[in-house]
């Protein structure tokens, strides 16, 4: 019998799985921008898919990132704002979203927003 936590780690790992499929067969962009959050920060990181390697990653731990709050939306929409200058300043515009397990909703749409302010097509 398998225990409750082991389910939903389950779970977890098949909805980030349909993720990352969905943007790996329907995506033609080289880059994707993978977004984790945690309880208390975000982290957000432009993945090279065709050389597996990240090309630049943004989090609230850095110094003088965000707001004394790294686990808010305005900590969100900051982080978003630098990878998205980040990007720029790399000459790159185009990147797929690539959510994980969780839901557009939120901090993960805070991010996604400024960055696409910033200039990042998603």
């Amino acid at each position: 019998m398998v225990s409750s936590i082991k389910r939903q780690q389950l779970r977890r790992k098949r909805r980030v799985n349909r993720v990352r499929n969905s943007i790996r067969r329907c995506s033609t962009r080289q880059y994707r921008l993978s977004v984790f959050r945690s309880n208390s920060n975000i982290y957000a990181q432009l993945i090279d898919d065709a050389k597996g390697a990240t090309v630049c990653s943004v989090n609230t731990l850095q110094d003088g990132a965000t707001p004394s709050n790294g686990g808010s939306v305005a900590a969100a929409k900051d982080v978003g704002t630098k990878i998205g200058e980040l990007a720029a300043s790399l000459n790159i515009s185009e990147a797929s979203l690539d959510r994980g397990a969780y839901q557009y909703h939120g901090r993960i749409a805070a991010l996604a927003d400024a960055a696409r302010a910033a200039g990042l097509n998603l």
